[in-house]
C-alpha cells in the first residue's frame, strides 16, 4: 500500500484487480477545496490509457512487478523463450504477451521481461534496435526531389518505410515502439 502522495511515473498500481502503470501524475491544490492527484494510467496488459483522479493522501494498492533483463533465445512455435543471464533459467512467454516486439527481436538480443507473480506481463525492447534490410526495391532516379520513402523488409520480417537512398543489405536503426526509421548505421 502506498499513498497517492508517493505516486511516481512507472509505478504499477493494482486497481480493481487489474494492473495499471502510472504514465503521468500531477498534484493539484486548488484554492478552494481539498488537494487531489490527477493521473494518467496505462493498463499493463491491454495498453488502454485512462485518466483517473485520486484525493490526496488516499491509500492505493501497489503491485510488485519484477523487471528483469533477459536474452531472447528462440521461438519454439508457440512461445518465445528467454533466458536470465544470471541464473540461466529459461522462461517461455506467449506470443500474445510479446506482441509487436517480436517484429524487432533477433536471437541473442537483450530485452526486459516484466513479470508479476511469475506471470509475464510484457516484453520491453531498447529505445532503438539495429537491423539489416533484407529486401527493398531500388530508388528511382526521379523520386529524390521530395525526399520520399519506400517499403523495406527487415531481417526479422517486419516491414518499415525507409528513405529512397537505402538498399538491400544496409543496416538501419529502428524505433521498435512505432516501427519508425531512425537512421542508417555505419558499417565502418
Amino acid at each position: 500500500m502506498a499513498s497517492t502522495n508517493d505516486l511516481k511515473n512507472g509505478l504499477v498500481l493494482n486497481l480493481d484487480g487489474q494492473l495499471w502503470s502510472v504514465v503521468n501524475f500531477q498534484h493539484v491544490k486548488p484554492g478552494k477545496g481539498g488537494a487531489f492527484v490527477r493521473t494518467t494510467l496505462k493498463n499493463v496488459l491491454s495498453g488502454k490509457v485512462v485518466d483517473k483522479t485520486f484525493n490526496a493522501g488516499v491509500k492505493v494498492d501497489t503491485a510488485n512487478v519484477d523487471r528483469r533483463e533477459m536474452t531472447y533465445l528462440y521461438n519454439d512455435g508457440t512461445d518465445y523463450v528467454f533466458m536470465d543471464p544470471d541464473t540461466y533459467d529459461q522462461v517461455g512467454v506467449a506470443a500474445s504477451v510479446v506482441g509487436d516486439a517480436a517484429d524487432y527481436m533477433l536471437e541473442n538480443s537483450q530485452v526486459v521481461v516484466a513479470r508479476h507473480d511469475d506471470n509475464p506481463l510484457y516484453v520491453e525492447l531498447p529505445a532503438s534496435v539495429e537491423l539489416d534490410i533484407q529486401h527493398t526495391d531500388p530508388g528511382v532516379q526521379g523520386d529524390r526531389s521530395t525526399g520520399g520513402t519506400k517499403p523495406a523488409t527487415l531481417e526479422t520480417g517486419a516491414e518499415i518505410q525507409v528513405p529512397l537512398f537505402l538498399n538491400t543489405g544496409d543496416k538501419v536503426k529502428v524505433d521498435p515502439r512505432d516501427g519508425r526509421y531512425l537512421g542508417r548505421v555505419s558499417t565502418k
